[in-house]
């Protein structure tokens, strides 16, 4: 492996892992909660009312599944998401935003997407952007 791919290698990691601790320290700061959070209402407001499976729900925000699982049981005792039964399968159960998870997820999009530009969009040309996000998208 050249040192250039190295290199690639190290500055999106670095990257990434500097613009998610700084879009965290802006959440913190307006007392709101981790994106982590953020991220699951997000998936289960687009799953509407069926809802997601937690294998499901754990593909789409890519936690691992002891993390998610206790995120999860925590959001069901704050009373942002809700088991359900689900329909395909009686043992098991789906998840689905309460009405307070979806006021808590609309109410962090705002400062979410400010930081997004802060810390992304504002350090890139319109140029660059547009050539870096098929690049991503291939990874």
């Amino acid at each position: 492996m050249s040192e250039s791919y190295l290199d690639a290698w190290i500055h999106l990691h670095r990257s990434s892992q500097k613009m998610i601790a700084a879009i965290e320290t802006d959440l913190k700061a307006a007392d709101l909660p981790p994106l982590a959070w953020y991220d699951i209402l997000l998936e289960l407001k687009k799953a509407g009312a069926d809802g997601l499976r937690p294998f499901q729900l754990r593909d789409k925000v890519l936690m691992a599944q002891y993390n998610l699982s206790r995120l999860v049981d925590r959001l069901v005792r704050t009373n942002h998401i809700r088991r359900i039964p689900c329909k395909e399968d009686g043992r098991g159960h789906s998840l689905i935003a309460t009405g307070k998870g979806l006021a808590l997820q609309h109410k962090m999009w705002p400062l979410y997407q400010r930081s997004i530009e802060t810390h992304f969009f504002s350090k890139l040309t319109e140029d660059e952007i547009l050539l870096i996000s098929p690049v991503l998208k291939k990874l």
